[in-house]
């Protein structure tokens, strides 16, 4: 179900009156089914803000520093409720890479990223709407490509794949296939580290219904942020 940016959807998972209520300031499908998965009901709107990011902040910073501009951006229009606000960046070499512009865009990020190590790095800020106290931290991945050919690159990006995504890859899709290994959490490289978000909310009084570890790798076994 699609929304027009500012408006609220109620997801497939989500009871009609949840108490507390959550919203993910998100309309990225990853996070919305990534936050299913801790069991927490949960609305959805679409923050619709920039994501121009303050070069004069560390990485981490920028990260926390966009994921606060997006939960602030809906917590202003709601009177209660809890808000969450995400942000993933890739940094390669101290560089950093956002989505790309364009498939010439996403291509010359993957050269840059094929037979190198990055980081990738998710915000995360949870927004109480009625008071304004906010909670908010970061997890950093560290992920390894391997060589890429000019021709696998191209394959990838005419897949359309990496078209919205942060570092021109999605690594739980078929850009799994270009990883040669990462170190941490792994849905955090997908968009919401499960491990860091499930704590949060548990500060606050939300109950995390899914028993831990809730956070896990491809294989099943732990996250290794929880091990």
């Amino acid at each position: 179900m699609r929304t027009e940016p500012g408006s609220l959807e109620v997801g497939y998972h989500v009871n009609r009156k949840p108490s507390p209520p959550l919203v993910l300031a998100s309309g990225s499908p990853r996070r919305r089914d990534l936050l299913g998965r801790l069991g927490v009901p949960f609305q959805v709107a679409i923050s619709d803000v920039s994501e121009t990011a303050d070069p004069a902040l560390t990485p981490q910073e920028q990260a926390v520093a966009l994921a606060r501009r997006k939960a602030r951006a809906v917590a202003h229009r709601l009177d209660s409720g809890l808000v969450l606000g995400a942000d993933t960046i890739v940094v390669l070499d101290g560089d950093l890479l956002g989505k790309p512009r364009d498939d010439s865009d996403a291509a010359r990020m993957l050269r840059a990223l094929s037979g190198h190590e990055h980081r990738v790095i998710t915000g995360i800020a949870l927004i109480d709407a009625s008071s304004g106290e906010e909670h908010s931290s970061s997890v950093s991945t560290l992920v390894r490509f391997r060589a890429l050919s000019d021709e696998e690159i191209a394959a990838y990006v005419t897949s359309g794949e990496p078209c919205d995504k942060a570092g021109a890859y999605a690594i739980q899709g078929l850009g799994a296939d270009m990883v040669a290994g990462f170190a941490g959490c792994f849905t955090n490289v997908v968009g919401l580290p499960l491990c860091e978000t499930a704590r949060v909310l548990k500060e606050t009084g939300l109950s995390v219904a899914t028993p831990a570890p809730v956070c896990r790798l491809p294989d099943g076994s732990p996250c290794p942020r929880l091990v």
